[in-house]
């Protein structure tokens, strides 16, 4: 009896591990599924380049999903039917026939036996055949992709008349309910975005470079209008302007390169660069407009930057004038502007040294010498009357009235509810001022208000 019992036990034992290698089988097909049909191309086609023989099948397989799946699809079916015909007769019946010997269990033993092997091939099915595999193949889909594509192919060659009897049918069912299979879908902006997104929280990208990559994918439909410098902010030259105002303009610019007008600022005619100019200078010969004028190229304002980009780089221009149909110039467009488009404003040299007031943490604020009495103004929210009737007045002239004109560095004074100090001089010039308010400074600073 105790040898019957131990070589049923064997039995069972062994045909509990035969259901669990069926199930094992079975999430080896559902992770080639997953893998297959969730690799990204470019991976596998870097693999295959490499000499990898399993990226190169992963791609055929890929290439042809009317292969693979029905291949991947009998395993799986063949290995349910399998699975479940040893569980419903053997495991249960063992089962039943274990319970019949406990008391209270006979008239149910048959029942509860199928019921508990039904939940725990479920449960193991679904674990081990199913979500354990395919998540092990999002982990790594293309390596996985690449090592099971080769088996998962020579098993399509062995099924190949059960594969094409499969696609047939499946073909029929489709045209029987007018449905056309598609094509896969390429990557999209959106899966662009979503790989650049994830690749700043994993740290393979900057923070900054989602957003200039953004910038980029929209230059195929983002208007040349919402870059281009409009016309109201150009400095023009006129046709017929003399040598004396081209200079005057030119100082007082600062640009490289100016559209030239006709009779009307809209109606721009040519072009005129600085470099242009020299050369006239450096050759001896008379400085005339005329003779610098270069034909510019001519865009309209609701083309895309993308077609503007690639003009330039046909044409070899960097410069283009923004007109409409009838011919009237709106703005300029440069490569810079393109430029910025991508990474954000570039400040220029001149917009560096451009005069600043800096706050400071203790509420005062570092200004430069140069800065704009009226902006400062404007910006502290108070009243400073300038020095003179100049309107441009800069804080270093405000500062050297107020000290008589001898200003030196730790010379101060109040004025307008604010104390004055100058902090840094180059040469006889004020460099840097301290600003504060006065109540700050009143219990330990005392100083004489001066009043302009």
């Amino acid at each position: 009896m105790a040898e019957f019992k131990a070589v049923a036990m064997t039995i069972i034992v062994s045909e509990i591990l035969l259901v669990v290698t069926l199930f094992f089988a079975n999430g080896v097909f559902a992770m080639s599924e997953m893998a297959l049909v969730s690799a990204r191309k470019s991976r596998l086609k870097q693999f295959a380049e490499a000499g990898n023989p399993g990226a190169a099948a992963a791609l055929r397989l890929v290439a042809s999903p009317d292969r693979f799946l029905p291949t991947v699809q009998i395993g799986i079916t063949l290995i349910g039917l399998l699975a479940g015909a040893f569980s419903g007769a053997t495991l249960a019946a063992e089962l039943a026939a274990a319970l019949k010997s406990l008391p209270g269990f006979a008239p149910y033993a048959e029942a509860l036996s199928v019921g508990v092997v039904v939940v725990a091939l479920t449960f193991l099915s679904v674990i081990i055949g199913e979500l354990a595999p395919k998540r092990i193949a999002l982990a790594a889909p293309e390596i996985i992709a690449c090592r099971l594509a080769r088996p998962v192919e020579w098993l399509g060659r062995l099924a190949q008349p059960v594969v094409h009897l499969f696609s047939a049918t499946t073909g029929l069912v489709l045209r029987m309910f007018r449905i056309k299979p598609g094509k896969m879908a390429g990557v999209s902006d959106d899966d662009v975005r979503m790989l650049l997104l994830e690749g700043c929280e994993t740290g393979v990208f900057r923070q900054d470079e989602p957003r200039m990559v953004e910038s980029i994918l929209a230059f195929d439909h983002r208007p040349l209008r919402e870059i281009m410098t409009p016309l109201a902010k150009l400095a023009f030259v006129g046709l017929d302007d003399p040598p004396e105002a081209l200079w005057h303009k030119i100082v007082a610019s600062g640009h490289s390169i100016y559209p030239v007008h006709g009779e009307q600022h809209d109606h721009i005619v040519g072009l005129v660069t600085v470099k242009s100019v020299y050369a006239k200078l450096a050759g001896g010969t008379p400085v005339r407009v005329r003779d610098l004028l270069t034909r510019p190229l001519f865009v309209a304002p609701d083309d895309p930057v993308l077609t503007v980009l690639n003009r330039f780089k046909h044409s070899g221009m960097h410069v283009a004038v923004v007109r409409t149909v009838d011919g009237r110039a709106v703005g300029l467009v440069t490569l810079v502007d393109i430029l910025e488009a991508i990474v954000g404003d570039i400040p220029s040299l001149e917009d560096r040294l451009r005069p600043e007031v800096m706050p400071r943490g203790d509420g005062s604020w570092l200004a430069d010498g140069q800065y704009d009495l009226g902006k400062l103004a404007e910006l502290l929210g108070v009243s400073i009357p300038p020095p003179a009737t100049d309107s441009g007045a800069t804080l270093a002239s405000f500062v050297g009235y107020q000290l008589h004109g001898h200003p030196r560095e730790g010379d101060s004074f109040t004025t307008a509810g604010l104390r004055f100090e100058v902090i840094d001089m180059d040469r006889t010039s004020v460099d840097k001022i301290l600003i504060s308010c006065e109540s700050e400074n009143n219990a330990h600073h005392p100083a004489e208000t001066i009043k302009p």
